[in-house]
């Protein structure tokens, strides 16, 4: 599919000071600049275009929208990744998925790999995954679909996408691994990064943010 990226606005800050960004990530855009020339637009281009020392931490899927940081300096990019390490970084997706779940929440317990022939895809692996676990609680449902509140302790690629799939109830809009029924139901990934809450790297006040999700 060709790379087709939002161009307004630019980008959306939701806060900055002298030390991080928080930037709100519209869907299809991709985060950091791909390896062909074709897909170097990106939400870390653009930041750099007037932050030149802007950083990721972390990064979010292309077509994932919602919060994330950038760092604008060594010491403050340093300080962030030692929490999002020791899982102190608490963040809340909200994801539409095809079908209604048996139980009103639950956690996904599956170890997770790349699965090299079909990557950027990751797969189950129980012998050589590397752990991953999310929490879920069902927020309301219709006949064909159900809004999830998605809590993810670890922050392994494609986490939230692969543990659902697992479970029977897929991400709408998912090009790589919703069913043909549950890509027609949207024409984007609903998977939105919702809030966010942490330490300042530099004040170690708690900093706390949150953006809407339209799916």
């Amino acid at each position: 599919m060709k790379y087709n990226p939002p161009q307004n606005p630019v980008f959306e800050v939701v806060f900055q000071d002298e030390d991080l960004i928080v930037f709100n990530k519209p869907c299809e855009l991709l985060t950091v600049p791909g390896k062909h020339i074709e897909h170097k637009d990106s939400l870390q281009l653009r930041a750099q275009r007037v932050w030149p020392s802007a950083t990721i931490v972390p990064r979010l899927d292309m077509a994932t929208s919602g919060l994330l940081i950038m760092a604008l300096n060594t010491a403050a990019h340093r300080h962030i990744s030692k929490p999002l390490e020791n899982r102190q970084i608490q963040k809340t997706y909200y994801a539409r998925v095809l079908g209604v779940p048996a139980q009103s929440s639950g956690t996904v317990e599956l170890p997770l790999i790349c699965d090299w022939p079909n990557r950027p895809m990751q797969m189950v692996d129980h012998e050589n995954g590397k752990p991953a676990c999310i929490h879920w609680t069902l927020e309301n449902h219709n006949d064909q679909t159900s809004l999830l509140k998605l809590i993810p302790v670890t922050g392994r690629s494609h986490q939230l996408r692969v543990h659902m799939l697992s479970i029977g109830h897929a991400i709408l809009g998912d090009r790589l691994y919703a069913s043909d029924e549950g890509k027609a139901l949207s024409s984007r990934l609903c998977l939105h990064a919702f809030n966010i809450r942490f330490e300042h790297p530099v004040s170690g006040r708690s900093l706390y943010f949150e953006t809407p999700y339209f799916f």
